[in-house]
């Protein structure tokens, strides 16, 4: 993990919001943002790059109007899942036909590749601290069109998996002194789980209506149900059915209504999980045999051929690759502090 602190201090008092502007272009998505506090605009961001996603914690005074429009979305649009934790201050977000208010610890989801707008106001004159949370979408075992009824609507963070998530995002942020450069795929690996099943229980604790009815919702459940059971060797169609009051054949229907099959999902996402185990530094000790076998995988040679066929490469020379790259990487943080020699 990388970790950067940039300030509107290194910048004349005249400059300073232009220059936030620009570098929030540069480091977050670009969008369009307006305040009442231009003239002298007090500012800091400290951003932790895991490499595959980062989490920037900010402090800043208030915010009339941010916008992200089509135009800035055609422009440059990197397919981001976006997680916005209001840890002090008040803060609005309109996307997808929804609009959330957030006070003190909102927690809210939104997409970089939809329009946007909100606000972010201090209370009493004191400033507005925000944790935003950046990942490419495809690393989220949800699909673009089962999150948009989630988009801007706030996540409960008093209780379950929500509020491990906020604490998580508190603690790694106030003390990121305590991970270290090969820390960035595990804490990924940990990001990725909780949004998952933050998700995961906000679905779980409506009352589930009749399939039929609403298939969406019963499709994301079960796949949460299949993310957080991958390492159970009786993971099948007919114990995800039962868990779920189905039978084999409805469990059937309903993936093949989204083009997908149970088995190819969970196939899918085993690899992903080892492909992940692979590349963590801490994890270089547990040979490729025993990653393939906790995740269902029961005979190496399969193992070997269903990820080469899905990555292009043998596991241990995918591992060898991740392992040797760690920490060598020109991340975005880096360029953004000029940490990076011209043109690495």
């Amino acid at each position: 993990m990388i970790v950067t602190t940039r300030t509107t201090e290194d910048s004349p008092e005249a400059d300073r919001f232009a220059w936030w502007h620009d570098m929030t272009m540069a480091t977050l998505i670009p969008t369009a943002i307006h305040t009442d506090h231009a003239a002298d605009f007090r500012a800091s961001l400290t951003m932790l790059d895991f490499g595959l996603a980062q989490i920037s914690s900010m402090f800043y005074p208030s915010i009339s109007s941010v916008r992200r429009t089509p135009e800035l979305i055609r422009r440059s649009d990197p397919e981001y899942l976006q997680l916005s934790l209001t840890v002090t201050g008040r803060m609005r977000l309109a996307q997808s036909k929804n609009e959330a208010e957030l006070d003190d610890g909102g927690l809210v989801l939104y997409d970089s590749s939809y329009p946007f707008d909100g606000s972010a106001l201090s209370r009493h004159g004191d400033v507005v601290r925000q944790i935003v949370v950046q990942l490419p979408r495809r690393l989220l075992p949800v699909p673009p069109d089962r999150l948009t009824p989630l988009l801007s609507t706030r996540m409960p963070t008093d209780r379950g998996f929500g509020e491990v998530l906020r604490r998580f995002l508190i603690q790694v942020t106030e003390r990121p002194h305590e991970y270290g450069p090969a820390d960035g795929p595990r804490l990924t690996t940990v990001l990725v789980d909780l949004i998952a099943a933050a998700i995961g229980q906000r679905v779980d604790e409506r009352p589930m209506p009749p399939a039929d009815r609403h298939p969406q919702a019963l499709y994301l459940s079960v796949q949460n149900f299949i993310l957080r059971n991958l390492s159970d060797p009786a993971l099948a169609p007919e114990t995800i059915a039962s868990a779920h009051h189905l039978s084999a054949r409805s469990l059937h229907r309903l993936f093949q209504r989204h083009g997908a099959t149970v088995a190819g999902l969970v196939r899918r996402e085993r690899l992903e999980r080892a492909r992940r185990d692979l590349a963590d530094p801490l994890l270089a000790d547990v040979t490729v045999s025993a990653i393939a076998h906790r995740l269902g995988f029961r005979r190496p040679a399969d193992f070997g051929r269903a990820f080469r066929a899905a990555y292009g490469v043998p596991p241990r020379d995918y591992r060898e690759a991740a392992l040797r790259d760690t920490g060598q990487q020109c991340t975005r943080a880096q360029r953004l502090s000029r940490a990076c020699p011209s043109g690495r």
